[in-house]
């Protein structure tokens, strides 16, 4: 990897927009780092010293330590991520956007504008309810100073502005990287959100324990080196393309492939997942005494097996049902045959969509164990170690790496892909 940036620096275009896409993240950071106005740091620095659990771990991984700090980019990337993952099932649901879809490049402009709308009401909704969080003090429990300086309507109000203005910069800086600099924008964004709690994190399991900080260390190594395995491994489906005569021309003839997955689904049922299972620490406080304390010792405690439970077969069904949706046998199989392609040994049309049904659902089954036991790992770990401060600062869990690991290996590609590209234009001249 290091060897890509490397060769990358040494070509003027690469090395411009590796500059650009490396201050947009200094940016990005620093807003992650700036209080919004209206909140008090020292408490809020504090309170998140001495928190701890699932739930705030969660939070500080996928916001980067911004959300919890309440800054001007606390909400992150999430709205946006989470809008692009509703519009992609509402594009399969709902028959208007499944046609602005395949209108190409002016459907896909027309749903790109609907995402950045629903990111909007997103950033609103969850900006509104860490707000009222932290002006109760569930946001932070135990904490004994207020994490507001003033608990008035306007000062509410403006936090709330300021962090969904800050969502909307975000996704604006995302879009810059992803036309201007290297890899996909948001991936980028949220990569540094995960890498930026971890000096932190690795830290301060050293000052606990330096034998407990190597033992992580190599764990997370072989855990890393596990995941790259599984993210690259995939069931190339031959192809055959018949010799067609156009006019006076000869077309096809050629070979090729589908390449399925392993992990079709990705990042995503994670993601969901994660989601969901926040909902109920939220409605905690709205459903009285003692339906509130079930739920939060039962669903919201990482390391109650019921948690843990709901936790697995929620990934394992989300992988299942995104694959579903995202990938259609039927259309494949129609443009193979619209083009003249066919699997050897499957007859085209209807044969062949059954038989990419079948291969996909036996890759999504080892698929959605594999993304279900990564995620539950860390959890495991938490129940075995019984720590409350190594549990606090657990780096590797199932979805950082997930992230960092898929995030790297994209960027890294899409390098050496420009890179190729200048070899072969060097090459031709």
């Amino acid at each position: 990897m290091l060897t890509v940036f490397a060769r990358a620096f040494r070509v003027p275009e690469l090395r411009k927009k590796l500059l650009f896409t490396l201050g947009l993240i200094v940016l990005f950071r620093l807003g992650q780092i700036m209080p919004a106005p209206g909140v008090d740091v020292l408490a809020v620095r504090q309170c998140v010293g001495s928190a701890s659990g699932g739930l705030f771990d969660m939070m500080q991984m996928l916001s980067g330590g911004a959300m919890l700090q309440l800054s001007v980019f606390a909400l992150g990337v999430m709205p946006y991520i989470t809008a692009s993952i509703i519009m992609q099932l509402f594009a399969v649901l709902v028959p208007r956007l499944d046609a602005l879809r395949k209108e190409g490049h002016n459907g896909q402009a027309r749903i790109t504008q609907y995402t950045r709308y629903l990111t909007v009401g997103l950033a609103l909704l969850n900006a509104t309810t860490i707000v009222a969080m932290a002006r109760s003090g569930n946001l932070l429990p135990g904490c004994a100073r207020p994490l507001l300086r003033d608990q008035g309507l306007l000062t509410v109000s403006v936090i709330v502005l300021t962090m969904v203005a800050g969502t909307c910069v975000v996704m604006w800086m995302g879009e810059l990287v992803t036309d201007r600099g290297i890899g996909n924008g948001m991936s980028i964004l949220m990569f540094t959100q995960v890498v930026a709690v971890f000096p932190g994190y690795m830290a301060k399991i050293f000052v606990l324990t330096p034998f407990g900080f190597a033992v992580m260390l190599a764990s997370g190594l072989c855990l890393v080196a596990a995941v790259v395995f599984v993210e690259q491994a995939q069931r190339r489906v031959p192809v055959q393309y018949a010799k067609r005569m156009v006019g006076r021309r000869m077309y096809g003839g050629s070979s090729t492939y589908i390449p399925l997955k392993v992990n079709q689904a990705g990042i995503v049922p994670v993601i969901f997942t994660s989601s969901l299972l926040y909902l109920p620490s939220l409605a905690a406080p709205l459903l009285g005494a003692e339906a509130g304390a079930w739920v939060s010792r039962n669903l919201t405690a990482g390391t109650h097996p019921l948690y843990m439970s709901a936790y697995v077969l929620l990934i394992v069904s989300f992988a299942y049902f995104y694959v579903a949706i995202t990938f259609n046998p039927v259309e494949v199989a129609d443009n193979m045959r619209r083009f003249g392609g066919f699997v050897p040994g499957i007859r085209p049309g209807a044969p062949t969509a059954r038989y990419l049904a079948y291969v996909l659902s036996r890759l999504t089954a080892p698929g959605a164990v594999y993304l279900g036991v990564l995620a539950l790992l860390p959890l495991v770990a938490f129940a075995i170690l019984r720590d409350p401060g190594t549990q606090q600062n657990f780096p590797f869990g199932g979805t950082s790496v997930l992230i960092m690991v898929g995030v790297g290996l994209d960027t890294v590609k899409q390098i050496e892909s420009q890179l190729q590209q200048r070899n072969y234009e060097g090459f031709l001249r």
